[in-house]
């Protein structure tokens, strides 16, 4: 036996690779409507550092595209506070703006009124 030390053979780690997301994904992480997104948000795939950088610091495009609409359905469900089946049930289209929204926050129909209660009896 040496004393001399052993030479490490293992496997050397390897640097991550960029993962990649479709703009489908990465609007749907953003809380965004995908066709009122500009085309080359759209037409992109987007890593994940890119969307933290979105998450972290947003463009005009962003962030007025979150704050007036239209909004993906599951954003219209939360804002109204019914579930999204309730929302196909009244036969509320897919997108909203958050106008769209307000007037039916502020006059509510019977519908929500109904799947409100649904929601949380």
């Amino acid at each position: 036996m040496t004393d001399e030390p052993r030479e490490d053979r293992r496997q050397q780690p390897k640097p991550p690779k960029a993962q990649f997301l479709s703009a489908q994904t990465a609007a749907r992480k953003l809380g965004i409507y995908l066709p009122a997104a500009p085309a080359e948000f759209r037409d992109a795939q987007h890593s994940r550092d890119e969307l933290a950088a979105l998450q972290a610091d947003p463009p005009e495009w962003l962030r007025v595209l979150r704050a007036e609409g239209p909004h993906p359905r599951s954003e219209v469900s939360r804002r109204l506070g019914i579930t999204n089946s309730g929302l196909a049930r009244a036969g509320v289209s897919d997108a909203m703006t958050t106008a769209e929204i307000q007037a039916l926050v502020a006059d509510p129909p019977a519908w929500l009124l109904a799947e409100r209660r649904r929601t949380n009896p």
